[in-house]
């Protein structure tokens, strides 16, 4: 059964944002109207105590690693050897899935209603999507990446995506990856994290012709493709070889906003995780010198 609330306000969305009122007739109480214009058998309707409250869509959060929780950390974290204790066996496992379940439940809670991971541990993404949507845990709708696909090197390979060698191998990992029907992530640069040198924030660490053959396979199977870029020459190189949204962000040159009009791919920008390196004060986000500098790159 769907449910209405009425008599709250709401927010047209449009740039004068004029406030419209839920009309209906007030009943104070928990039951069907039939003076309430959105009355219907099928519909239960809330109408008592919203007058003056604004009524609003739950949030989404296009940008998720699900097995972090954003806090800042005392050090930096060891992703490859945390990942490979939370999968060591079946009960480190559960531990794992109930912190995912809970950070999934903390973003409900906090009004975000849809969320998209785009790269975690193993098919964590896809277990606890399922387990939201037989009711088992509460949680928000998820669309999910499970593992990302990275190269040997690359941002991320060996903890929370996979190393393909060649084109032909990621593929593959793609045909694996799509048994859950996810989005398919690319880690195509470096990232703030993995850095190695100060100004260098987004070194190009897969190769066109890798990210093509991904792509081309995703597409053909009807999956959508994003992709972690944080330099010019990675954001070129993902939106000429067929990515659908670019995860992070960089200055754009003029070739790039024409890549992005001519393929109608997105930007997801992430402003959020670059905050704490770019504006917060080292002792809170406690990272280093370098850290700090390549955040206000990404970030500005």
């Amino acid at each position: 059964m769907k449910t209405a609330y009425i008599n709250g306000i709401i927010l047209n969305g449009y740039e004068d944002m004029t406030l419209n009122v839920v009309a209906g007739r007030t009943g104070g109480r928990r039951n069907h109207h039939r003076g309430c214009p959105y009355w219907s058998s099928s519909i239960r309707i809330y109408s008592n105590g919203f007058a003056g409250r604004y009524f609003m869509p739950g949030l989404i959060n296009l940008h998720v690693h699900i097995p972090g929780s954003g806090r800042p950390t005392r050090k930096q974290v060891d992703t490859k050897k945390l990942v490979k204790l939370i999968t060591s066996n079946g009960l480190m496992q559960k531990i794992g899935m109930n912190l995912c379940a809970s950070y999934a439940k903390m973003e409900l809670m906090s009004g975000v209603t849809t969320i998209c991971t785009v790269g975690d541990i193993q098919d964590f993404d896809s277990r606890l999507r399922d387990q939201i949507n037989q009711g088992k845990v509460v949680g928000p709708r998820i669309l999910v990446a499970n593992m990302a696909l990275s190269v040997p090197g690359g941002h991320m390979a060996g903890s929370l995506a996979y190393e393909a060698n060649s084109p032909e191998e990621a593929v593959r990992f793609v045909r694996k990856i799509a048994q859950d029907k996810p989005l398919i992530k690319l880690m195509i640069t470096g990232g703030v994290l993995d850095a190695e040198k100060k100004g260098e924030p987004g070194v190009l660490r897969m190769a066109p012709e890798l990210v093509r053959a991904v792509c081309d396979e995703a597409h053909r199977l009807g999956l959508p493709v994003a992709a972690h870029v944080e330099s010019p020459q990675g954001v070129q190189v993902a939106l000429e070889n067929g990515v659908d949204t670019i995860e992070h962000k960089t200055k754009p040159t003029e070739e790039i906003l024409r890549l992005f009009h001519k393929r109608g791919s997105a930007l997801v920008a992430t402003l959020s995780p670059a905050i704490p390196y770019a504006l917060f004060d080292p002792t809170v986000s406690r990272c280093d010198e370098m850290g700090q500098y390549n955040g206000k790159i990404v970030f500005g």
